[in-house]
């Protein structure tokens, strides 16, 4: 996987979400997840370490890092 440039990626995406520990984006333009290549749903940028998510549905997840921070791309199955 090459190097994530966060800033690029959120602006081609739509905020949907921030608070003290995430900020999440929901694709609405087909970006490519760059690290399998298949269109993604959302990003979560987790914003804390450690970070805890509550997810109500079933995921695949693509996990990366960018400017010192975890990223999760999220894929619906």
């Amino acid at each position: 996987m090459d190097e994530i440039d966060l800033e690029e990626l959120a602006a081609s995406l739509t905020l949907r979400e921030e608070n003290q520990a995430i900020k999440s984006y929901q694709n609405t333009v087909a970006v490519a997840c760059p690290a399998c290549d298949e269109q993604f749903d959302d990003l979560v940028v987790c914003k804390e370490n450690p970070t805890s998510l509550n997810l109500s549905k079933q995921l695949d997840l693509c996990v990366g890092s960018a400017d010192g921070k975890g990223v999760i791309f999220t894929h619906k199955k």
